[in-house]
């Protein structure tokens, strides 16, 4: 009887790890699927508009107004009012060679011809020079890259926002993965799934109303761009005109507080024509 026993606690064991095994391979097969799954295609919130017809918003039309001057602070107010905003999840080496990785959602594309990605770097006061260490490098070696976050890397990249001591690498803090650049010297974050080597064309810097520095703006002009095989069509808008399909992407938008968004749900709106005026 305790032999039968033995072997009963023996298998139900075995069965135990073979259940925990298998939930934990379908969680991460869900994972994976929720992840790097396509955005679903949905149809325009309004099909029927006609031109003319009105949109108001669904709100009482009563609006607050908000002196930006009279604040004690409108940083609450304007991440969390103009949003979604791209991120930029930006990789730079010092001119010793020590690097450095920081996302910014104060960011944009600015043109096309050529490829002109800007980045806002907000002053930080835990450094004697007034500079986060992305613009401090930027500044020394006039070089940085812009990669792509996604979904499926968040945390990691997000624990990079932590207020490292400069000269610490948050590649090695957040555990993600350096590969080379083509043309410029920082390296590129094998997690993500787009990457742009900029070289700095310009930079601004912002003063306040007492005429301190409180940002500086730096315009890197795209030199090489990595898309994934997974993610790029070389050619999804004609012959030499590749195209990324932002579904598989799996981009994140910044929102106010501690919130992100990610890209759900699609619908396809076209321009007006041209000549519509005149039809």
């Amino acid at each position: 009887a305790a032999h039968m026993s033995k072997a009963v606690i023996a298998s139900a064991a075995v069965g135990g790890a073979v259940a925990a095994l298998a939930a934990r391979q379908l969680f991460t097969w869900l994972q994976r699927r929720i992840m790097t799954g396509t955005a679903r295609q949905v149809n325009p919130p309004h099909p029927w508009w006609e031109p003319g017809q009105k949109q108001p918003m669904p709100y009482p039309e009563k609006f607050v107004e908000i002196d930006p001057a009279q604040q004690q602070s409108c940083y609450p107010l304007v991440i969390s009012a103009y949003v979604p905003r791209p991120i930029a999840f930006v990789s730079t080496l010092d001119a010793s060679g020590g690097g450095n990785l920081a996302p910014f959602s104060y960011t944009g594309v600015f043109s096309h011809d050529p490829p002109i990605i800007a980045v806002s770097i907000v002053s930080s006061s835990a450094n004697a020079d007034g500079k986060k260490d992305t613009l401090a490098n930027i500044d020394a070696t006039g070089e940085f890259v812009v990669n792509i976050m996604s979904t499926w890397f968040v945390e990691a990249a997000n624990y990079t926002c932590a207020n490292f001591p400069r000269g610490m690498n948050e590649f090695d803090e957040a555990g993600l993965t350096r590969i080379p650049s083509k043309v410029v010297k920082p390296p590129r974050v094998k997690e993500s799934a787009v990457h742009f080597e900029c070289k700095l064309v310009h930079r601004k810097e912002i003063t306040n109303r007492d005429g301190k520095v409180t940002t500086t703006v730096v315009f890197g002009e795209a030199v090489m761009i990595h898309c994934a095989e997974g993610v790029v069509n070389l050619n999804g808008a004609g012959e030499g005109k590749p195209t990324v399909d932002f579904g598989a992407l799996k981009p994140l938008g910044r929102l106010g507080g501690n919130s992100y968004a990610v890209v759900g749900e699609i619908f396809d709106l076209p321009r007006p024509d041209r000549n519509f005026k005149k039809t």
